[in-house]
């Protein structure tokens, strides 16, 4: 592996901890923005689902720090302790954003519905592509064998990428539908709702960040391949 291969692993790496350290900082900032209304995040779930008419998902608590989810298999909002039971401005951002995924899955979203099509390829590719990659590199790329194997990793890891791009219509998707409900229903003020906003940006540009790098992986191990046979 050559100098690019580690400078886009330091380049990945040390955006992803920015916006991860920003991330916490914004949600920890806007935890001290109580809201006026004082409902709890598992409060405001509950009520955006019934908004929305939808009555077979259960909002439960789930342990950790970020640990927010919904889960399409067993139809629950997963809201992490904080955020279940506190009642600021960034536990209504992150409640209304897993609602929003519940509503995408009610509503059968385009996108949603591809991205669950890919999970199972995607956990065979993310377990299988690096493991091929390694081995076409050391059956040697330029052999027959060893360039067949490496383009089956690079194949893998294509499938990858293409699933953290269509995430990001889920997760902008499922924060727009969240702002705008919290904003139309009056569930938050303005300036709770400004908190809302910044809070779920940053959250999404984590999704960015994984995307970009996946991307910038995808295309050097895409270069490598094509060198190979020069």
């Amino acid at each position: 592996m050559g100098l690019e291969y580690y400078a886009i692993i330091g380049v990945i790496t040390l955006l992803s901890s920015l916006v991860s350290n920003t991330l916490k900082r914004k949600f920890k900032k806007y935890s001290q923005v109580h809201l006026r209304n004082g409902m709890s995040g598992a409060e405001i779930a509950k009520k955006m689902l019934a908004d929305h008419g939808i009555t077979d998902v259960k909002v439960i608590s789930t342990p950790g720090m970020l640990t927010d989810h919904y889960n399409p298999r067993d139809k629950t909002v997963n809201l992490s302790e904080g955020v279940y039971n506190q009642r600021n401005a960034s536990a209504a951002a992150v409640s209304a954003h897993e609602v929003g995924h519940a509503i995408q899955h009610a509503q059968a979203y385009k996108w949603l519905t591809m991205r669950s099509n890919l999970v199972p390829m995607v956990n065979v590719s993310s377990k299988f592509s690096q493991y091929l990659i390694m081995g076409g590199l050391v059956l040697g790329a330029a052999s027959n064998m060893g360039y067949w194997v490496l383009a089956a990793g690079v194949v893998l890891m294509g499938m990858a990428t293409l699933f953290s791009f269509i995430t990001l219509p889920v997760e902008y998707d499922a924060s727009n539908r969240a702002l705008a409900w919290l904003e139309n229903k009056h569930i938050v003020t303005r300036e709770e709702l400004a908190g809302s906003k910044d809070a779920l940006k940053w959250a999404a540009r984590t999704y960015l960040v994984a995307a970009l790098g996946s991307l910038a992986m995808l295309a050097y191990w895409i270069l490598k391949l094509m060198a190979s046979r020069d």
